[in-house]
């Protein structure tokens, strides 16, 4: 390893280590009664909401795919990676805000119209990012990393160590894997996010709500994404 490398590698660690800490007591209540109100929905209901989810899911999983053309020359080294890396999360960033901002704006209608924008941002952004470190959407298997990316980032403790694990290990064990589980995926990204994006939907303070938790998703997501594409490049 050179210099940089030993750095962000020790960067790695430590964001390991901080990402997989239990979650402050507010949020594991939270998520307690979350998972009760769960479970007072219908069956049926949940059917529906996570193939909805499902579909929705792979349609911009392969749409952003389609649409994700580099317009660099690849990067060799690992800073390079990173800067053009820094540089995506900047601009989706961005871009999230400013649909945060409009839609929290709009009251209840548009900041239901938040939910599959705001998914779509983050699966372009992905996919993105996985042709910078130099990995190709276009396989299955890669789409497959995206999605466990994804709900690293968005899940609860428990689900946050299973999937960590599988990413951790991932040469070994994208041979056993054939999809997601769509309800847990679609459960969890919703606790994840439920109590701030119903604030956006508050009249008067949805614009500020909206803008603020679209910009730290995004960048919560772009340091999630990034040290796991690192972590498979170190392993390598």
């Amino acid at each position: 390893m050179n210099e940089y490398e030993l750095k962000i590698y020790h960067e790695a660690v430590l964001w390991k280590r901080k990402l997989l800490k239990k979650s402050h007591f507010l949020q594991r209540v939270s998520k307690k009664a979350q998972t009760k109100m769960n479970n007072l929905i219908p069956e049926k209901a949940h059917e529906i909401v996570s193939d909805s989810i499902k579909q929705m899911v792979k349609a911009m999983l392969f749409g952003s795919y389609v649409t994700t053309s580099p317009k660099r020359k690849p990067a060799t080294t690992l800073v390079e990676k990173d800067k053009q890396a820094l540089e995506k999360l900047s601009l989706y960033r961005k871009t999230a805000t400013v649909e945060g901002a409009g839609t929290g704006a709009g009251g209840i209608f548009l900041g239901l119209a938040d939910f599959p924008l705001l998914l779509s941002i983050k699966m372009k952004f992905l996919n993105d990012i996985a042709v910078v470190y130099g990995f190709d959407p276009e396989q299955y298997e890669e789409r497959l990393f995206i999605l466990h990316v994804f709900s690293l980032a968005f899940s609860s403790d428990d689900k946050r160590q299973e999937t960590f694990e599988i990413i951790e290990n991932w040469e070994e064990r994208r041979q056993t894997l054939v999809e997601v589980d769509w309800r847990v995926f679609q459960q969890e990204y919703r606790d994840y996010i439920d109590f701030v994006k119903m604030l956006q939907l508050v009249p008067g303070i949805g614009a500020v709500v909206g803008a603020y938790a679209n910009y730290n998703l995004l960048d919560h997501l772009g340091e999630v994404a990034m040290n796991c594409y690192r972590l498979r490049l170190f392993k390598k």
